[in-house]
C-alpha cells in the first residue's frame, strides 16, 4: 500500500519517544491536533526520520503533509488518555482522511 504509515494506531506512555522511519521519498510528518493546551509540534523535514517525546497524555493526531488527502493519517494515544476524542473527531482533515480518521477512532 502506498500513501499510508505502517502503523496507524500507535499506544505510547508519557515520557515514551516514538521515531518515524523515511523509508520513501516525499513524506513528513505534521501534527494536527494535539491534547488540550499543547504548544504546536514543529513538523518535520521531508525525507527525514523523525522522533517526538511525549510529555502529554493524549491523543496526537498525524499526517504527511502534501498526501493528507489520501488518507496518510495517523494516531499516538499517550497514557490511554482518551479524553480529547471528541477535538480530534472534529479535526480538519481531507479527502481520503475523513474516512479514515472515523476508523482510527472507532478502533480505540
Amino acid at each position: 500500500k502506498k500513501m499510508v504509515y505502517t502503523k496507524n494506531n500507535v499506544k505510547e506512555n508519557v515520557g515514551d519517544t516514538l521515531t518515524w522511519k523515511a523509508k520513501s521519498k516525499g513524506h513528513n510528518v505534521e501534527f494536527i491536533s494535539l491534547p488540550k493546551g499543547m504548544k504546536k509540534i514543529k513538523k518535520s523535514k521531508m525525507n527525514k526520520d523523525y522522533s517526538y517525546t511525549f510529555q502529554t497524555a493524549g491523543i496526537y493526531l498525524y499526517q504527511c503533509t502534501p498526501h493528507k488527502s489520501m488518507g496518510m493519517i495517523g494516531l499516538v494515544v499517550v497514557g490511554g488518555d482518551t479524553a480529547n476524542k471528541k477535538v480530534i473527531a472534529k479535526t480538519k482533515v481531507f479527502g481520503k482522511s475523513k474516512k479514515k480518521l472515523k476508523k482510527l477512532l472507532g478502533e480505540l
